[in-house]
């Protein structure tokens, strides 16, 4: 069996494609199997006798076919029926009232008007929808009388008399629920198997701001917000490209999320591109009210790491880079931050600040952030491996260790004061911003310094407990600096319960695990391992916009050249 185009050039006399299925079988309708028969499917051969090959159909259906019963179905097969419009407007607000609560929701409106002697009714949801494009849309319809409508009602509402700049027909009653619960009107026509969908929308929304965890001291200001129309939008300001693609997918049976793909298609890897999108369609979740995180839980399936395998950012300029880098982009409603796939380790320890300043200072800052991020997660278990083991330290290093023991054991004046930082971040979070500085002298200047005086802990490790908090702190990965506050508490257990041997084996095996991790098929530890040199380079050095041609080789992207053929000197 194999398919071919029937008709001239493989198109059917209206000039369309037509596959159909050539059967080798007899005239009794026996399927035949013969290796010649074979070899003339392969070469493209089609002569022969009647009795050899038949372009029709089988004698039997495709159901009961060996081969084509077990096809793959083709895509969207699975879809719901549409579900027809009531004709008559007493079946419709009784729908109405049945299904989405008309007359008990008082958000839930529907505005019954006659134009033209047609009854006519807008509806939508109170909160959402824009009144001053609705009030134009009713105010140009007033004027309508029936000489004015045509045996096509809906028609001529269309295309002449609804002035709004989004109209299109619906004739699916769940995709019309759904497209009002998200904010659009729809206008029912009474005996009309079609509503128009007005797409005038007003969202609850706040203006672009700075987003708190990605400050720069030079740059844009704004950041994104909870509607995603606004965040789509301040990526489009960045990048006028015309290859750059917004795709829609809705997730979960009750919260119906709109999540946006976002890529340039002309440099994404589709490869990639459609694993991802796989991924989102093959979720089945009632909701997704807590937005992106649920969302990244539901598609990345990871274990019990605690590292990020997926960057999210706030900075509207950060994920136009990334686009243009060849990542992928997903923006969920409801949510200020966008998730960018894929990502690595290395990913997370970058800032865009390090990017509005020169190379030379964008390099040294990108340096101490590195030291910073490295203390937070030697510094403490280190200079308990030396209070615990004095003979390691070299003479230069005489001063490292506790000068007095604490009345509490080293691990767990180390345990206590890990805990104490997570409660005052913790509070620092839920406090008010008026009482935050005054939370902030409690916790430094009473709590530490009292600690100390009664004898519960020792100088040395609120100091070293400090540095190692300020590091975490400069992670840009909020995600990644909790993950390697994970990791400290380990080693420093390990290096308590069997000193050298336990923080040699507790950090070989965290590296092994970052090593075996993958984000969407892309190995996290690029590119150490496996190691690229160009990539090192680029993450060491903050490397001179003109000098950095080439996009990353992880991302597989179509166009590897920033600047191909040297078209923009």
């Amino acid at each position: 069996m194999s398919e071919r185009e029937h008709g001239k050039d493989g198109q059917t006399g209206d000039g369309f494609k037509k596959p159909v299925h050539v059967f080798w079988y007899d005239k009794e309708g026996k399927m035949k199997d013969e290796p010649e028969f074979a070899a003339e499917a392969a070469s493209g051969d089609i002569s022969g006798g009647e009795d050899k090959i038949h372009f029709t159909e089988p004698p039997f259906g495709e159901a009961e076919h060996p081969i084509i019963s077990h096809r793959k179905k083709p895509q969207g097969s699975d879809k719901k029926p549409v579900e027809p419009m009531p004709l008559k407007m007493e079946e419709f607000l009784q729908k109405l009232e049945d299904e989405v609560g008309y007359k008990k929701s008082f958000d839930i409106v529907v505005r019954e008007m006659s134009f033209g002697n047609k009854r006519t009714a807008f509806f939508f949801v109170n909160g959402f929808a824009k009144d001053t494009v609705l009030t134009e849309v009713i105010k140009r319809l007033t004027y309508l009388e029936s000489e004015d409508l045509s045996s096509d009602v809906l028609h001529d509402f269309l295309d002449y008399y609804v002035s709004a700049v989004q109209v299109v027909q619906e004739p699916d009653w769940g995709t019309m629920m759904t497209g009002v619960l998200a904010g659009g009107t729809a206008m029912y026509v009474e005996g009309e198997s079609n509503v128009l969908m007005i797409d005038a929308k007003a969202f609850p929304s706040r203006n672009p701001e700075e987003p708190s965890l990605e400050r720069v001291v030079r740059g844009a200001r704004d950041g994104f917000t909870e509607t995603m129309l606004v965040n789509v939008t301040l990526v489009r300001r960045r990048l006028r490209d015309k290859a750059l693609r917004y795709e829609i997918i809705r997730v979960g049976e009750r919260t119906q999320t709109d999540v946006c793909i976002a890529y340039i298609d002309d440099i994404v890897d589709k490869e990639m591109l459609g694993s991802i999108k796989e991924k989102i369609q093959a979720i089945k979740i009632d909701g997704l009210p807590l937005g992106d995180k649920q969302l990244e839980e539901a598609t990345v399936k990871r274990g019990w790491s605690p590292f990020p395998l997926v960057r999210y950012s706030e900075r509207p300029d950060t994920v136009a880079v990334n686009l243009m880098e060849g990542h992928v982009a997903l923006f969920v409603d409801t949510t200020p931050s966008v998730m960018i796939l894929p990502t690595t380790f290395f990913d997370h320890v970058q800032h865009a600040e390090e990017n509005r300043q020169t190379p030379f200072i964008g390099t040294y800052l990108r340096w101490v952030r590195f030291f910073g991020i490295a203390a937070s997660l030697f510094l403490l278990p280190l200079w308990f491996l030396f209070t615990i083991q004095p003979e390691l330290k070299p003479p230069a290093l005489d001063f490292i260790g506790a000068q007095k023991a604490g009345r509490l054991p080293m691990v767990a004046q180390f345990l206590l004061a890990e805990i104490g930082v997570d409660l005052m971040r913790m509070a620092s979070i839920h406090t008010p911003t008026p009482l935050a500085t005054a939370m902030s002298l409690i916790a430094a200047i009473l709590i530490g310094d009292i600690a100390v005086k009664t004898g519960l802990f020792v100088n040395e490790v609120v100091l070293y407990m400090a540095i190692s908090a300020i590091g975490m702190f400069a992670t840009p990965s909020y995600e990644l600096g909790l993950a390697n506050r994970m990791i400290r508490l380990l080693l420093i257990v390990m290096v308590a319960a069997f000193k050298v041997p336990g923080f040699v084996i507790a950090s070989t095996i965290v590296f092994i695990m970052l090593v075996m991790e993958r984000s969407f098929n892309r190995p996290y530890m690029w590119p150490l391992i496996p190691f690229d040199l160009r990539g090192i380079m680029s993450i060491i050095i903050r490397t001179p916009v003109l000098s950095n041609r080439t996009r990353p080789n992880l991302l597989k992207p179509q166009q590897r050249d920033r600047m191909p053929n040297d078209k923009y000197h």
